[in-house]
């Protein structure tokens, strides 16, 4: 019985010190913490598309001179095979990798003299170099180019290692710093080198003066070299206040996230501010708390008071009262005899007060002053009532918490800030999409490119490189004119529409079943005086799989990828294709970001009302230009409120929480005081009034191990007593040997 009543209590006292612990840490400072984390993921998501570029040109360059042939020894002419045309190509060299002696150059001087080169190329892959060339910083890329001599030699498996060396030249290509693109009015985002130094910078919209704070990128630097090299390490920052605004910044190092790449090594920091609005709220949780944790202190005790006084005691003394009797029945001595002369206390309601009575009328009749007695069907409220009652109580306490205090209303509950930022966060994931896609379309077409003119053989074996170098494609195939498939490689399409498409770009090539098939394309041009080529139009069939793996980032929720008419074909999170949005507001959302026809449209961010509570949503298109542009699709993000350190939304959940924990409690512990107590007791209670009324043959059978037990054992023991001495006085015999005056009155 005590165990269930001091759990109450205590577990109670625990939620109450936990509401104040809770909601004591709720901080409303002048700049929320989920603006500065919306900072420092904007940042990391910045990086990783930097990361990405230079990883795709570095691998660019290296398969390019993989797959050249070098079947001319004039350096000058392979030099122009390798970079035929490239935009991004601000100078290149040829070098002999042995010596490091100048072969043949192109567009600008390569700026060669910070590094050695000799000693470099010859430990595997060469990193991309950080070099300076007249005050402007650059990017060098290498990848090795392997004469056709050296293969002759390979088959036969008889040249040197030195040879080797002395057969191979080494690509040199020198680029500016990718081009960076910041998301978000008034964001500022920059490159810095190891030292803190500035290397290229960028800003969307009416940018502050303020937002580029001249000690922020000197304190990401020092806090990224803190970090160490090659960690993905990022954080936040906090510059200077000017007036009402506040600038605050994110940073994260811009290096490989699995181990060693092609961007480690460069000391390369990604730093992005803005300023926003000082928070002027004045909220005060923690004077809630300590009202909360009062109150809720307050019900334990007065349900632990209730339960003592209204349980606890009269039942111990029932339990008294009926050893008391029981011994009286079955013992001769003189002092459990007297037990029978003193009334039986009726104490408590319910259950007990019904126990108490009918052991009042069992004394009697041990004492032979009464016979059997019936007691009325109808009864009063009971034990279960109060429990009831006290589960009421503590719901009176819970309740409010739950559903009525500290509501974090929708549309003022999410700062400004954070809804921009995320709204920021879903344009750079539809940049991350749009980057894996045009990467995809521009392999292709370099594909098709060098496939007129080649024969079916070496089409194939073009098309099984193509398909083991890039792991994006599950399968490649031709399509002749007729629509039919006349070359294939990987695994088999899932294409459902039969077309020929004109030109190239990104299409979908189903539009049902349980795999979305999205395909990258390129026309495989006729070459004049040569053989057709076996197929018109190349298609490399996307995994969605690695669409999907693109889509997850920390604290951006969950991300879909949709068509023109909203169905979902890559997401981060488990899907159906072709189905539509999960919620009907991001349906209306996407719709609200397309534009007009022809026209890619604009990204637009909202909190919607969900039924677990608010939640911070965005869509962007896709593409504003480029291959994917014209499909219409849009990337939405949706992010609970909760998962966000929002003050008002933190509060909320703690206060909800603290809530669920109070009622759960006072559920479980009153439903075990039940199960062990007043469930007990009432069955007790029908079997005491049914003997009291003249059953002697029912035997009352303990079953726990506590006071009710002990009641019942004590029961049954008069039980026994009351039908030896009805036997006995059928039989015309004493119920016991008389021993003292006691029994002798007893006995008459």
């Amino acid at each position: 019985m005590r165990p269930p009543i001091a759990s109450l209590v205590v577990l109670l006292l625990v939620v109450a010190a936990l509401t104040v612990i809770g909601l004591d840490g709720v901080h409303v400072g002048q700049v929320p913490q989920a603006v500065l984390s919306d900072e420092q993921q904007i940042a990391a998501d910045t990086a990783l598309s930097v990361r990405t570029t230079i990883d795709v040109e570095a691998s660019t360059l290296r398969r390019t001179a993989a797959v050249y042939p070098a079947t001319s020894t004039s350096a000058t002419t392979a030099l122009k095979a390798l970079t035929p045309g490239r935009k991004t190509i601000l100078g290149s060299a040829l070098l002999d990798p042995h010596t490091g002696r100048l072969l043949a150059t192109g567009g600008k001087p390569v700026p060669l003299a910070g590094g050695d080169v000799k000693a470099a190329s010859g430990h595997g892959r060469i990193r991309p170099w950080l070099v300076t060339s007249g005050g402007v910083r650059q990017l060098l890329y290498f990848a090795r180019v392997v004469l056709s001599a050296q293969q002759e030699d390979a088959n036969q498996d008889q040249y040197q290692a030195s040879s080797r060396t002395e057969r191979q030249w080494l690509l040199v290509v020198s680029e500016a710093l990718p081009a960076l693109r910041t998301y978000g009015d008034g964001r500022v985002a920059a490159v810095l080198d190891a030292s803190g130094a500035v290397l290229a910078t960028t800003a969307r919209g009416t940018a502050s003066p303020a937002a580029a704070d001249s000690g922020l990128p000197a304190a990401a630097a020092r806090a990224a070299t803190a970090s160490g090299r090659g960690a993905d390490a990022a954080g936040s920052l906090l510059g200077t206040t000017t007036g009402s605004v506040r600038t605050v910044a994110g940073w994260a190092q811009v290096a490989s996230t699995t181990g060693p790449g092609d961007t480690d090594g460069l000391g390369l920091v990604l730093l992005t501010s803005r300023t926003v609005p000082v928070t002027t709220s004045t909220a005060d949780y923690a004077r809630f708390a300590l009202e909360a944790a009062g109150a809720l202190a307050g019900v334990s005790l007065l349900l632990g008071l209730a339960l003592h006084f209204l349980v606890q005691r009269p039942l111990l003394r029932l339990y008294l009262s009926a050893g008391r009797l029981s011994r009286g029945a079955t013992e001769d001595e003189p002092t459990a005899l007297e037990g029978l002369y003193r009334p039986v206390p009726v104490h408590g309601y319910g259950e007990l007060a019904r126990i108490g009575r009918a052991l009042e009328s069992l004394r009697r009749q041990l004492l032979g002053q009464s016979g059997p007695e019936e007691f009325p069907a109808r009864r009063g409220p009971g034990y279960r009532a109060l429990a009831v009652a006290g589960l009421l109580v503590v719901a009176c306490w819970a309740v409010p918490m739950i559903f009525l205090l500290n509501r974090a209303d929708a549309t003022t509950a999410v700062p400004a800030p954070v809804l921009a930022a995320h709204q920021a966060r879903t344009e750079l994931a539809a940049n991350r999409i749009r980057q894996s896609l045009d990467q995809s379309y521009t392999d292709l077409s370099d594909v098709a490119a060098g496939l007129p003119g080649l024969s079916r053989a070496a089409q194939t074996r073009v098309l099984r490189h193509t398909l083991a170098d890039h792991k994006q494609y599950r399968s490649l195939y031709l399509l002749g004119r007729s629509g039919g498939i006349t070359l294939r490689v990987g695994e088999v399409p899932l294409r459902t529409l039969l077309h020929v498409p004109d030109g190239g770009g990104i299409t979908t090539v189903n539009t049902s079943g349980r795999i979305p098939a999205i395909a990258a394309y390129a026309q495989v041009r006729a070459v004049r005086g040569k053989a057709p080529a076996a197929g018109v139009v190349l298609f490399g069939e996307i995994d969605v799989k690695a669409l999907n793996s693109i889509l997850p980032r920390p604290k951006l929720g969950s991300v879909w990828v949709t068509d023109g008419h909203d169905r979902v074909l890559a997401a981060s999170v488990g899907y159906r294709a072709f189905q539509s949005l999960p919620d009907s507001g991001l349906t209306r959302l996407v719709r609200a970001a397309q534009g007009a026809p022809g026209t890619a449209g604009t990204s637009n961010s909202a909190v919607l009302r969900t039924s677990s509570g608010p939640s911070v949503d965005a869509a962007a298109p896709l593409a504003q230009s480029g291959p994917t542009a014209r499909l219409g699709w849009h990337v939405v993000a949706a992010e609970p409120a909760a998962a966000l350190q929002i003050p008002a939304v933190q509060a909320e959940q703690r206060t909800m929480l603290a809530g669920l924990l109070g009622l759960a409690v006072g559920a479980a512990c009153l439903g075990w005081l039940h199960v062990v107590v007043i469930r007990p007791l009432r069955a007790v209670a029908v079997l005491v009034e049914r003997l009291a009324a003249g059953d002697r043959r029912t035997v009352l059978h303990p079953v726990n191990h506590d006071e009710v037990g002990s009641v019942t054992r004590s029961l049954e023991l008069i039980r026994q007593a009351l039908a030896e001495r009805d036997r006995a006085a059928r039989s015309g015999h004493a119920t016991r040997p008389s021993r003292g005056p006691r029994a002798t009155t007893l006995q008459r």
